[in-house]
């Protein structure tokens, strides 16, 4: 027997759906698509990690990157309100949100400076020289260290600033930003905005050359005997200058800034892609 042609078929018959579209839909069938959405996302995953290798060996910038994902989940985000006044599929909505959150990288940069969390509050201890200072466990005792083999060689170390909440970053950054006129690209140049400060991690500090308080927190301090020791020796002890001349950032040149990376944490905090 031959089957009437598509058009002969009444409309109503053509275009009814073969389950309900509803929560009526049969469990095996809500679970066969679940099955597949999950598969689906998995598959997708899979695909946002080569495409994060291709950016990365391209060159592309981590913002650049992260544009279609925060738009996946700019997306979700209004099928969550949409799906809540509704009062139907709430879950699926809020479920595409995680995995678009999830899928997003990691890597999040703001006028050239990564983001950074905050070190957690038990891990912070004062320094010996100055008690309003601290930075992390592992990061202080080798700093103490450090300064006490440059004190052996006649050069004195003085710590001028450690760990910042973000509270406090945010003064430094959009007070003295005000206060100087400039805009917020200049200011990026010589201080990170809040949250995307080493200073949050604990690992970095400022230091500045005991005999020469001139110096402390300008490029003069790269001239001193206290910066030309601690290019020498400050990898014995973990700490690298976070922003040398010329740097991939495009962060202005501080001689008097530096980062432990002297352990699996903090070398994971500021290499990590």
């Amino acid at each position: 027997m031959t089957m009437p042609p598509i058009d002969d078929i009444p409309q109503a018959a053509r275009d009814l759906p073969l389950y309900p579209t509803d929560s009526a839909q049969p469990a095996w069938l809500r679970r066969t698509r679940l099955l597949r959405r999950t598969v689906g996302l998995a598959l997708l995953a899979l695909a946002a990690g080569g495409l994060v290798a291709w950016y990365q060996t391209n060159g592309f910038s981590a913002a650049e990157l992260a544009q279609p994902f925060e738009r996946m989940i700019n997306r979700s985000a209004v099928q969550v309100e949409g799906a809540e006044t509704a009062g139907s599929g709430a879950a699926e909505a809020v479920t595409n949100r995680s995995v678009a959150t999830q899928l997003a990288p990691s890597s999040r940069t703001l006028l050239n400076h990564r983001a950074y969390d905050e070190a957690p509050a038990d891990d912070l201890v004062p320094l010996s020289a100055n008690a309003g200072i601290r930075l992390r466990t592992a990061a202080a005792t080798q700093y103490e260290a450090m300064a006490q083999a440059a004190a052996s060689d006649g050069v004195r170390l003085v710590p001028l600033s450690g760990f910042r909440s973000q509270a406090e970053q945010e003064q430094i950054f959009f007070n003295l930003k005000a206060e100087r006129g400039q805009d917020a690209q200049t200011r990026a140049e010589v201080s990170a905005p809040p949250g995307y400060s080493e200073h949050h991690t604990g690992y970095a500090i400022d230091l500045g050359d005991r005999t020469q308080a001139g110096t402390h927190l300008n490029n003069g301090f790269a001239d001193t005997a206290a910066y030309r020791w601690m290019e020498t020796n400050a990898v014995r002890y973990g700490y690298e200058l976070s922003f040398p001349p010329d740097n991939f950032q495009g962060v202005a040149f501080e001689p008097w800034h530096w980062r432990f990376v002297g352990d699996r944490t903090s070398l994971e905090t500021f290499y990590r892609e």
